[in-house]
């Protein structure tokens, strides 16, 4: 739904018990950097499949007063987010106001939600059409099926058993879904270690936070034939392939990047097909030329933000800065590479001014091909309150800052995911998404 809607959508809360309702008394609000202000009714759509809806404890829901168009606090239960699925990026956060013994939040976004008519209500757009990742998607018995067939086919692969039980069966990731049913993207994980200490990272977090990390961290370091052995079938037969070093349950891969770039010369000699790609922090540019040497298709180096001073204290990196990332990006450019940043959409901060010169200064330094404007998974209080942002400034809007963006780099492309071979040549666009 994209229309615009007849009236504002009202605020949910929770009763701590896992249920929900709606306040027609108030108006759903949403936040931008530390303030709740009202959101455009054209900004709102339906909740989209495979969202979900969080209860915030210890948090307050700000909303409208329908009568008299001031805002004040739900104090009927807890505030209430929606979580985003993959291919939607979020305009605004969920509105509230946290009590001083409230609980710190999971690692997850927080993207504001309401209700109206029968419908759950969320401002966000639809940032990629490709449905690689669409809840409908998966057939659960076939990824079964094709678990039982990898770990039969390749019974001594670690890396393949660590896939299968792991990151399919336990974490439910969707790339790992998806490699099992032997389609598109077939994730690699491949570092233990990592040369950043992130706040909010996802595989690990030191006993001292009261937060816990989402998944479990690779725990071992696979072998050049134990990658070889089941990507290059993947990309011998999968529809729309790619193999992609560092995921969300390993440390950062460029610290293993002998194994994987011996991996790309094996893969090569035995077959053309896709695209092979790495997600990192792109810490390392010398390795990063030495994989581009090697076969390396494409990059995707994550960032809070194209501003030194936002990004350093965010992943607090260990023997490298800001700098390296943009060197690295620019060197798989000038191999003919394809250079995407993961790009944490944190409303108010992202499009705040001085951010958006930034990003444009960013985009022309590195000659970058992508940006995928992802939901930022964390805490929003924490988060500013751990890098030191008490101000966040003035704010374009998340569309507003995409339009401009979009009007001076025309050729620049926004998206979700890493686009496969086809993508990148130009060759392909609703084929892939109906596939």
């Amino acid at each position: 739904m994209s229309s615009s809607l007849p009236d504002n959508p009202y605020i949910l809360y929770s009763d701590g018990k896992g249920n929900i309702f709606e306040d027609t008394s108030l108006y759903a609000v949403g936040r931008s950097g530390w303030d709740a202000l009202p959101v455009p009714a054209e900004d709102w759509i339906a909740l989209p499949s495979g969202g979900s809806l969080y209860e915030l404890p210890g948090r307050r829901g700000i909303g409208i007063d329908v009568e008299t168009g001031q805002m004040r606090l739900c104090e009927k239960g807890w505030a209430v987010a929606a979580f985003i699925p993959p291919a939607y990026t979020g305009l605004y956060l969920a509105a509230y106001e946290t009590l001083p013994d409230a609980p710190t939040l999971p690692l997850f976004c927080y993207t504001a939600v309401g209700w109206l008519e029968g419908q759950f209500y969320t401002p966000v757009v639809r940032i990629e059409q490709d449905i690689r990742q669409e809840a409908a998607g998966y057939d659960n018995d076939l990824i079964h099926q094709g678990v039982g067939a990898a770990l039969q086919a390749f019974p001594h692969n670690r890396l393949v058993k660590h896939l299968a039980e792991k990151c399919c069966l336990t974490y439910h990731c969707p790339a790992a879904r998806n490699f099992f049913i032997g389609r598109w993207e077939c994730p690699v994980p491949s570092s233990p270690a990592c040369n950043a200490n992130c706040i909010g990272c996802i595989s690990f977090q030191p006993e001292e936070e009261n937060i816990v990390s989402t998944q479990d961290r690779l725990d071992f370091r696979p072998t050049k034939e134990e990658i070889v052995e089941f990507t290059v079938p993947h990309l011998q037969t999968a529809p729309f392939p790619i193999v992609s070093f560092g995921q969300g349950c390993e440390g950062e891969p460029l610290l293993m990047w002998e194994t994987i770039r011996n991996a790309i010369v094996e893969i090569r000699k035995h077959t053309p097909n896709g695209s092979i790609n790495i997600n990192t922090n792109g810490s390392r540019p010398a390795a990063v030329k030495a994989l581009c040497e090697a076969g390396l298709n494409s990059i995707r180096v994550s960032t809070n933000s194209a501003r030194k001073h936002v990004y350093e204290p965010y992943y607090r990196p260990n023997n490298y800065v800001f700098e390296d990332i943009l060197e690295s990006l620019r060197i798989v450019r000038s191999y003919g590479g394809w250079a995407s940043i993961n790009y944490f959409v944190f409303p108010g901060m992202t499009d705040s001014v001085e951010e958006y010169e930034a990003l444009r200064k960013l985009i022309i330094d590195t000659g970058l091909s992508m940006i995928q404007w992802r939901n930022f998974n964390i805490d929003p209080d924490w988060y500013l309150g751990k890098i030191g942002i008490h101000d966040t400034g003035e704010a374009l809007g998340i569309k507003q800052l995409m339009s401009l963006i979009r009007e001076e780099f025309p050729n620049l492309k926004f998206g979700y995911f890493n686009p496969p071979a086809e993508r990148i040549s130009g060759s392909y666009e609703e084929d892939f998404a109906h596939s």
